[in-house]
């Protein structure tokens, strides 16, 4: 058996093997669908979630590789959508198809946590996600929104 922390929760996980990706624990062990299965390889963060805080793409990071530490899902962003990422994410109605903006506003709240004044350089150097709809200005918008609001 094995235990993973997430969200603030400990779960025991029965019969999943140590090299089961991140992603597939917490969709099919735990029922936490938020986190989004996009390309398997890393290069879309789609899968993008918190390990300490820091954004790991979930597709590629195994079981095994999490130990102690604290994993933060989309769910747990916040309860009720009040992070201010969520926030301006919804104000400056971001989403187009919306398939990516989960690995997006996870990305996004990492970087705020490391860059809490981010320019327009810095965006576009940490927001490597993809978004096949090309929604990234009103991404760098929201990003700069959510800074402003976490500044204050």
């Amino acid at each position: 058996m094995t235990a993973i922390r997430v969200n603030g929760k400990t779960h025991e996980l029965q019969d999943v093997s140590e090299e089961t990706p991140l992603l597939w624990v917490l969709r099919d062990h735990l029922g936490l669908t938020g986190t989004k299965y996009g390309c398997g390889i890393s290069e879309c963060g789609a899968c993008t979630v918190h390990v300490d805080g820091q954004a790991v793409q979930s597709c590629v990071t195994l079981l095994s590789e999490i130990g102690d530490s604290e994993v933060t899902t989309i769910e747990g962003l916040s309860e009720d959508g009040s992070h201010p990422v969520q926030k301006a994410w919804k104000e400056l109605n971001v989403p187009q198809c919306g398939y990516c903006q989960v690995g997006q506003l996870m990305m996004a709240a990492a970087m705020l946590k490391s860059t809490p004044n981010p320019s327009d350089d810095d965006i576009d150097a940490e927001m490597w996600n993809i978004c096949r709809c090309g929604t990234y200005p009103r991404i760098r918008a929201a990003i700069k929104a959510a800074a402003k609001e976490m500044n204050q």
